[in-house]
């Protein structure tokens, strides 16, 4: 019989956010010089994981440093790019509006069956485009904003808002994201408000997961350290809450990996051919 030990609940996801601000400071200063960068962009949503994202950057760059970015669509809500200047003047960083309309719908008139889903996706992939660009323009690194509970529900756009190669933010459950900011002096209208990736109109992030943040964040601490489902339920989790989580997790494994290539060699990359970031040599 497995045995496992009783976490308060109030614990499970608790943690230090002085200690997570310092490290995630150096984090980004540290991986942005590796690469050759000493200046941050950062797309800014107006929700809260991009305005955590914006204050880690502006702490460990200097604002003077970070350059960011607000990417609507005529369909975005106005709320959205309100927000995204709200926290853009919290940090003192800069704000450039770029309006992606035009990109997305000149594409879009060429495939008139598009639903909005499809459009959806089809707005966090040239918000990248738009995003990447500025990186050259600049010699700015993009640092992602996602988090961890949409990661492991696979709640993103492919090779879209995932696309950035540095993301502080992702080992962070939604729940402690919202620890984060509220710590590092995020304005409160954007902590508490409802989480949405604006990619539709009226979309929320619970409404489309089924069930919320919090909720999910527990069970999901537990799942993935093997906690058995009769656990869940004796901490007041449905059967059905839990099958939910599990069942997202399971069926978006894929998106959490790079592409998968035929391997036909003793040299394929990411394979055979491994750099451990900890053993670090600087060639250049």
């Amino acid at each position: 019989m497995k045995v496992v030990r009783e976490v308060p609940r109030g614990e499970v996801l608790a943690l230090d956010y002085a200690l997570v601000a310092d490290y995630l400071t150096r984090f980004i200063r540290e991986e942005l010089a590796w690469r050759g960068f000493s200046r941050a962009l950062v797309a800014v949503s107006g929700g809260v994981d991009s305005a955590t994202t914006l204050a880690l950057a502006a702490r460990a760059l200097g604002a003077e440093n970070v350059h960011a970015v607000a990417l609507p669509h005529r369909e975005s809500s106005p709320e959205s790019l309100e927000h995204a200047g709200l926290v853009a003047e919290a940090f003192g960083v800069g704000l450039e509006v770029i309006d992606i309309t035009d990109m997305v719908e000149g594409y879009a008139r060429l495939r008139p069956e598009m639903t909005p889903y499809r459009k959806g996706n089809v707005k966090a992939r040239a918000r990248m485009v738009v995003l990447y660009d500025l990186s050259m323009a600049y010699h700015a690194l993009p640092l992602g904003t996602g988090n961890k509970t949409e990661r492991l529900f696979g709640y993103f756009t492919w090779h879209g808002d995932d696309a950035p190669p540095v993301n502080p933010l992702g080992d962070l459950y939604k729940t402690q994201v919202w620890g984060l900011a509220e710590y590092l002096g995020v304005p409160e209208v954007i902590v508490k408000k409802a989480p949405t990736a604006d990619l539709e109109p009226g979309q929320t992030d619970e409404a489309d997961l089924g069930l919320s943040y919090r909720r999910a964040d527990v069970i999901l601490e537990h799942y993935l350290k093997g906690y058995p489902d009769d656990y869940l339920v004796r901490l007041g989790y449905s059967p059905k809450e839990i099958q939910r989580v599990k069942a997202l997790v399971n069926s978006t494994h894929h998106k959490r990996h790079l592409p998968t290539v035929a391997v036909l060699s003793t040299t394929a990359i990411n394979e055979f051919y491994l750099r451990p970031l900890d053993f670090r040599m600087d060639e250049r």
